[in-house]
């Protein structure tokens, strides 16, 4: 029997990150993952997409270029090439992360794992040969999968491939004519955004009154308004009754039943934490909501357990990720920190781009802040006239009046995704209005909107 320090379950960036720091403090690391290193986000969620949704704005820059005095004439979409430029991508960075863990001296372990329970001083695993490992500690990052709403058909669907998840659609060859999205959060505006892009008529079904989950609502409105225009179409307030070969089934609002042919439908109404063989059956590991419970040291209610990553239910994103692995580790090695929650920014990455950190203003006000919202339109920053000419972009900041502090930004607009890293450090470091509105922006930048903001609160 193997012995470790610390066994990481699961390869995805909280996996990985953790087993390097770890190793990097002195600690021998075996680190388990069953599919492919890079776990979900760099294998079939957040690069794959990205890949596409860039060789998608490239093809649509180039059938929109007159405007800006460039004639392009017989532009043409090869799926089937941007999908092997995916792959390409995602190859070079799984690489990367193998030669990584190489190089910092922790054992990789290419199999499925279960979690046999507890030897002495420490805890068993045992990989898909029946072979057993021991540490000392354990770090939990197995992540999240599709969640699988109770709709007759939908595994009939799955089975035939008529129905997709984030996986399956990012390997398709040839473009759907027809896409139906089941889910407007996230996953599905983007995989939206992605196939309206390249010509495909989509339909996105969504069972809440607007898209995007918690994002500002008017900013949902202005993207739901410019997807609008390109000619996607939103069914909201809309429940999914049954799924067919071929079609799906939704009821509206007013109860009214409506029947959607369409080539392909897609799965995206949400996700749910992977944490079987970890709960109270085996380990005893607590779990709310399928989620294991974690403290703000990403301690688990078993000492020397502990749970990075989606599995936590905490917030589902890759760098939420990467700074739980280091909390975690710091109190593997003895060293203080700490996770904080309320200053993660978070991207939807359509075109526009939409960011965000921090408290919105329905928010602040329910924790009892007295606070005031600015709102500035993109125009105020020459760099966005000149590149994008106009739109419906804009910037707002949300302003605490008691404590005179700065506690949320919200954008929709371009670069967006590259800017909100900023905002959200002035959110965490709470520096006063007053040293903000100091702060020297370059210019010409679409990031001094924020600036342009800042001076209006």
């Amino acid at each position: 029997m193997e012995r470790y320090d610390l066994i990481v379950i699961g390869g995805g960036p909280g996996g990985y990150l953790a087993a390097e720091r770890a190793a990097a403090g002195g600690m021998m690391v075996a680190l388990f993952e069953k599919r492919a290193l890079g776990g979900v986000c760099l294998n079939e969620g957040c690069i794959p997409t990205k890949s596409l949704l860039h060789c998608a704005k490239l093809y649509r820059h180039a059938t929109e270029s007159e405007a800006f005095g460039v004639s392009v004439t017989g532009a043409k979409y090869d799926h089937k090439k941007a999908v092997a430029r995916k792959d390409r991508v995602v190859k070079t960075l799984t690489g990367g992360i193998e030669a990584a863990m190489k190089a910092a001296g922790v054992t990789v372990i290419k199999s499925a794992v279960k979690i046999s329970g507890r030897a002495g001083d420490g805890f068993v695993v045992e990989d898909a040969e029946g072979e057993k490992y021991t540490a000392a500690r354990l770090c939990v990052a197995t992540g999240s999968e599709t969640a699988l709403p109770p709709i007759p058909g939908l595994f009939e669907g799955l089975a035939s491939g008529f129905v997709k998840t984030n996986r399956e659609i990012l390997d398709m060859k040839e473009l759907p004519q027809s896409l139906v999205v089941i889910g407007g959060g996230v996953v599905g505006l983007e995989m939206a955004c992605y196939f309206n892009s390249v010509g495909v008529d989509v339909t996105v079904i969504e069972l809440s009154p607007k898209i995007a989950g918690d994002t500002n609502a008017e900013i949902c409105r202005v993207l739901m308004n410019e997807y609008g225009r390109r000619g996607m179409k939103f069914r909201l307030s809309c429940r999914v009754r049954k799924i067919d070969a071929g079609a799906v089934t939704y009821e509206e609002k007013d109860g009214g039943m409506i029947r959607l042919e369409c080539d392909t439908l897609l799965l995206a109404a949400g996700r749910r934490p992977v944490t079987e063989g970890v709960g109270r059956g085996t380990l005893g590991v607590e779990c709310s909501r399928g989620a294991a419970v974690t403290d703000s040291r990403l301690c688990t209610n078993v000492p020397g357990v502990y749970a990075v990553g989606d599995c936590n239910g905490r917030m589902m994103l890759a760098h939420t990720a990467y700074r739980e692995a280091e909390v975690a580790v710091a109190h593997m090695l003895g060293k203080k920190d700490e996770m904080r929650y309320d200053h993660i920014p978070s991207v939807i990455y359509t075109d526009p781009e939409v960011a965000s950190a921090g408290e919105s203003k329905e928010s602040a006000t329910a924790k009892g802040y007295t606070v005031r919202e600015v709102k500035i339109p993109m125009t105020y920053a020459g760099r966005y006239v000149a590149e994008a000419g106009s739109g419906a972009a804009f910037c707002k900041l949300v302003y605490d009046t008691a404590r005179e502090r700065l506690v949320g930004v919200h954008m929709i607009g371009p670069y967006a995704s590259e800017m909100i890293y900023g905002a959200a450090l002035m959110l965490d470091t709470e520096l006063p209005l007053a040293r903000l509105q100091k702060l020297v922006f370059p210019h010409p930048t679409v990031s001094e909107i924020i600036r342009e903001a800042l001076l209006r609160l």
